[in-house]
């Protein structure tokens, strides 16, 4: 919203959310029609639903024909983590209000802190969309046995269609409590700006990064893993046209 009233001149926004600013969908009070997109920056940020192994639960599919009195922990109301998770567990047919009636809860709070209810044995089961391997979760399973659960393609399809997801898979051992691969559904990390922007400043902001793309790889992690054609791989949110005419200008793009 700042980025499209013009009180900042780019924002970093999952592109899910983006869209969803651009539909004027929770949690936006109106479509943002003039967000478009310099460059994807993060390509992995990945739903990865952990049950603890003590809950008995082994699929969603599971919690839904048995109306387990599973307690959920999401990541804080508003956030892009949060309404995945629930869109995945309504996918299954499972709405929040189910889970209360079950006899279950769902809470709403910083990833830190659901971990922390899961080590304290008050979450069965965690959602959110993070990097893999994490750190987070890896530090998790040294207090906590974990199994990491899987989407079937059906609603891998579903979800992608609703939300302007990818498929991605989780190759077998990221995790050492992991053996399988498994298959899920990931958002990706944008760098936003306005149609307001002039085609020269956003095609001299891409000229910048890919001159210093070196540079760029060694300031963060999730930059290391990116190539420059994966810049441009901004969608469901379409590159800005200054933007665009850089990437083509560098053989980027056709």
């Amino acid at each position: 919203m700042l980025t499209s009233t013009g009180k900042v001149q780019l924002g970093i926004a999952h592109a899910q959310m983006a869209l969803r600013a651009q539909k004027g969908l929770d949690p936006f009070p109106k479509p943002l029609g003039d967000i478009r997109a310099i460059a994807m920056i993060d390509p992995q940020a990945a739903v990865q639903i952990l049950a603890t192994r003590r809950s008995g639960i082994t699929s969603l599919e599971q919690i839904k024909a048995n109306k387990m009195p599973v307690r959920v922990s999401l990541n804080q109301k508003g956030t892009l983590m949060a309404i995945t998770g629930e869109a995945v567990l309504q996918a299954y047919g499972i709405s929040v209000q189910d889970i209360e009636t079950w006899g279950g809860r769902v809470t709403y709070g910083s990833y830190s802190t659901g971990l922390e209810q899961v080590k304290n044995g008050q979450t069965d089961l965690i959602i959110n969309m993070l990097a893999f391997p994490s750190s987070h979760i890896n530090n998790a399973a040294r207090d906590t046995e974990f199994r990491m659960l899987g989407l079937d393609q059906a609603t891998i399809v579903k979800l992608n269609e609703e939300l302007g997801t990818q498929s991605i898979t989780i190759p077998a051992n990221t995790y050492d409590f992991e053996p399988d691969a498994i298959e899920t559904i990931r958002g990706s990390v944008i760098v936003i700006a306005s149609t307001e922007m002039s085609d020269q400043e956003a095609g001299d902001i891409v000229r910048a990064m890919l001159a210093n793309f070196d540079f760029l790889q060694t300031a963060h992690a999730t930059l290391s893993r990116l190539t420059p054609r994966a810049l441009t791989e901004t969608a469901p949110i379409a590159l800005h046209p200054g933007a665009k005419a850089a990437y083509e200008a560098a053989g980027l793009l056709k």
